[in-house]
């Protein structure tokens, strides 16, 4: 079983890719030769056209310059258009484009944050401004971006978000103590939607240190995919030997977790103390 996810066609990465491929097979272009302009290999070109592989900003400068016409930026301008879309790491890309809009069910750990499709606008703001030479530009690109995935645990059908946090992260200092009043009001209010649970996890479980993760159940009979964060780069997959653990950690996780209704009783607890 692969552990690539399926690229949606409807995707920005996949019209990139489509592109490039009808402008090199116009101009009667192998792959091999592509990639000797580009400096990479044919692999890697073919991974491009079938959105395997998110282009680097100078895949996209290199492709202006081998197709286009008068200064054409198209290449460019759709690479920053899937950047700007998903405000994350390349990584994140595949699983924000690919996965997560389609997930039936999706499991969520964080041992340190409000999960990302649960954070305020100002709590998200307060992270990422700590991100290291981040321009204020970029703060609110990766924000607005936060915003935007939120909108899938919106609407009529949405999936079903299971998460699981550590209560030490209701003390948390994020953005002081307004904006923490504020986010923890935020989860109160959406854990009483049905489609929403939200689950602390006693401080003293170890299971889920090694860093967070989210796990989604796909339509059709798809494997389940899982991304796993780490402070240098995370991981997207749809491998079985790298799904199985991480469903083994959650369960492991799930374990010390306390009910729904004694969690948003702490919750509220916790938020009295930020007013």
């Amino acid at each position: 079983m692969s552990d690539e996810i399926p690229p949606d066609p409807g995707s920005p990465r996949a019209r990139f890719g489509a592109e490039m491929r009808r402008l090199r097979e116009a101009a009667q272009l192998s792959q091999s030769a592509v990639g000797r302009r580009l400096g990479c290999t044919q692999t890697q070109i073919s991974r491009l056209e079938s959105a395997t592989r998110t282009p680097s900003k100078s895949d996209a400068e290199r492709l202006d310059a081998l197709f286009g016409t008068n200064g054409s930026t198209y290449f460019v301008d759709l690479r920053e258009h899937i950047v700007a879309r998903y405000g994350g790491p390349v990584w994140f890309m595949s699983w924000a484009q690919e996965v997560e809009p389609f997930a039936l069910v999706m499991r969520s750990w964080d041992p340190l944050l409000v999960p990302g499709l649960l954070q305020t606008e100002a709590y998200a703001r307060a992270i990422f401004k700590h991100a290291p030479r981040i321009t204020p530009e970029e703060i609110e690109e990766r924000v607005k971006a936060r915003m935007w995935r939120k909108k899938i645990l919106e609407g009529d059908n949405p999936p079903l978000f299971l998460t699981l946090i550590d209560e030490s992260v209701l003390r948390r200092n994020v953005g002081g103590p307004e904006v923490m009043w504020e986010q923890l009001t935020y989860l109160l209010e959406i854990a009483q939607r049905p489609s929403v649970s939200v689950q602390l996890v006693d401080r003293l479980c170890l299971s889920g240190m090694v860093g967070p993760f989210m796990i989604a159940e796909l339509p059709d009979n798809q494997p389940d995919a899982i991304h796993a964060g780490s402070a240098v780069e995370g991981q997207v997959s749809a491998d079985p030997s790298v799904v199985t653990p991480i469903w083994n950690r959650y369960e492991a996780i799930r374990g010390w977790a306390y009910p729904d209704h004694m969690s948003l009783k702490m919750i509220e607890e916790a938020r009295q103390e930020w007013t």
